[in-house]
């Protein structure tokens, strides 16, 4: 239950109010503590988990003689399937219940990623990663339900801040643990090594993280579903806010998915372990995210947004001189602008759906992660035909796009509540 109600014991009634006592997890307490361990250690997992294999498609390219946009499905088909199952993980959990699904996710998605290790041949590879696509979204879809529904508002804020840091530094750690694996082992070996990591974190949560107490099954019609998707495209903001979230992702991965081929190319000629050192500028994302969403909450959405795709236009601008310190710092320059964009451009979903908030937030990660599918996949015939300086014309396409959208949600009216 969400409270208890304190009465007389005698059985008296009495002219107070009854003290309504909430009973949802605390800061300060050991059973926040170990929530928070477990809900920090599942955001790392899975997104190590789901980004791994970035740092490792020149790799790949080598082992199963692929050109660039071939390897890159590794990435590209596991968010392309988890956009679309996404949409319906939130609805399976509100029948089977928020731990057990998540719990579910994390050990069925490490499985499929130990196993990935082994494959032996590429179709084998991307058959098992297309699975990972499935069962990971068990967890990003719900996790967060689960800190709404048990964690005390006083205290949702933090709890949200943790989990959120999990995923950005598991994106970012999966990145550096298999590129220094890789070039100290083999790919098999990097691989394997965050499969491993996503079973320890399979145990934290299994051990640590509380059963839901507030949580009330229920069961959503499919055909309300899908009459609760079309909605949304009625309203005037919300489709292109969903264009946003394409772009910005699309955009990003791009930048992240092909970098890692020109660098360990003449002139640079890096090792792998260098070039998974240059994503340790994603802790650039971390801190852009809660700034720049204190910035849009002081000044207006419709103010901020824009001003993140200009930031990213300069960063991939500069990625195309021909000084490594440039490429890292216009890295970092797109790093900044992205997670600030996604922040503002997804909190301002929520705030805009005045009905329909979870399905409009859920059609947001869909358009997202289908930009990372499509989008990035595209961008590797721009690398093929086009070297870096196609990539740099690809990428800068997409963040214009997303510039001239951000303008016309200048002028966007408010929500007509529904």
């Amino acid at each position: 239950m969400a409270h208890s109600l304190e009465v007389p014991l005698d059985g008296t009634s009495s002219a107070a109010p009854a003290v309504v006592v909430d009973r949802r997890i605390r800061h300060g307490t050991p059973a926040f503590r170990r929530t928070n361990l477990a809900l920090f250690s599942s955001g790392f997992a899975t997104f190590g988990l789901l980004y791994c294999v970035q740092p490792l498609l020149p790799a790949f390219s080598r082992a199963f003689s692929l050109d660039a946009a071939s390897s890159s499905l590794s990435l590209s088909l596991t968010t392309g399937v988890l956009a679309v199952s996404m949409l319906f993980a939130g609805a399976i959990s509100d029948v089977f219940g928020r731990k057990p699904i998540m719990l579910a996710s994390l050990l069925g998605s490490s499985l499929l990623v130990l196993l990935s290790a082994m494959a032996p041949t590429w179709g084998t590879f991307l058959v098992l990663r297309a699975l990972l696509g499935i069962t990971l979204a068990g967890l990003p879809a719900v996790a967060m339900t689960y800190v709404s529904e048990e964690i005390h508002g006083d205290s949702l804020g933090f709890a949200m801040g943790l989990y959120i840091g999990g995923n950005a530094i598991g994106g970012m750690g999966g990145r550096l643990i298999s590129g220094f694996a890789a070039d100290h082992a083999s790919w098999r070996v990097a691989v394997a090594i965050i499969g491993a990591v996503g079973l320890i974190a399979a145990v934290l949560v299994a051990r640590g993280l509380p059963a839901s107490a507030h949580f009330e099954k229920r069961r959503s019609h499919p055909r309300a579903l899908l009459a609760s998707f079309g909605s949304l495209w009625r309203d005037k903001g919300l489709p292109w806010l969903f264009a946003e979230g394409f772009l910005l992702m699309g955009a990003f991965v791009t930048i992240y998915n092909y970098v890692a081929y020109r660098l360990l190319a003449a002139p640079f000629s890096l090792s792998q372990s260098h070039v998974g050192a240059v994503f340790m500028v994603y802790v650039v994302g971390v801190a852009s995210s809660a700034w720049m969403g204190k910035v849009a909450d002081r000044l207006g959405r419709p103010r901020v947004l824009w001003t993140t795709f200009v930031i990213m236009l300069a960063g991939v601008a500069l990625t195309a001189s021909s000084s490594l310190w440039a490429i890292v710092a216009g890295i970092a320059m797109m790093t900044f602008g992205f997670f600030g964009g996604h922040s503002i451009a997804s909190g301002w979903v929520g705030k805009r759906a005045t009905f329909a908030r979870a399905h409009a937030s859920s059609f947001y990660l869909f358009s997202y992660y289908m930009g990372s599918s499509i989008a990035g996949s595209i961008g590797g015939l721009a690398w093929m035909y086009g070297g870096w300086n196609g990539v740099v014309l690809y990428v800068s396409s997409l963040v214009v796009g997303g510039l001239v959208i951000a303008v016309k949600l200048r002028k966007l009216v408010p929500p007509m509540a529904a």
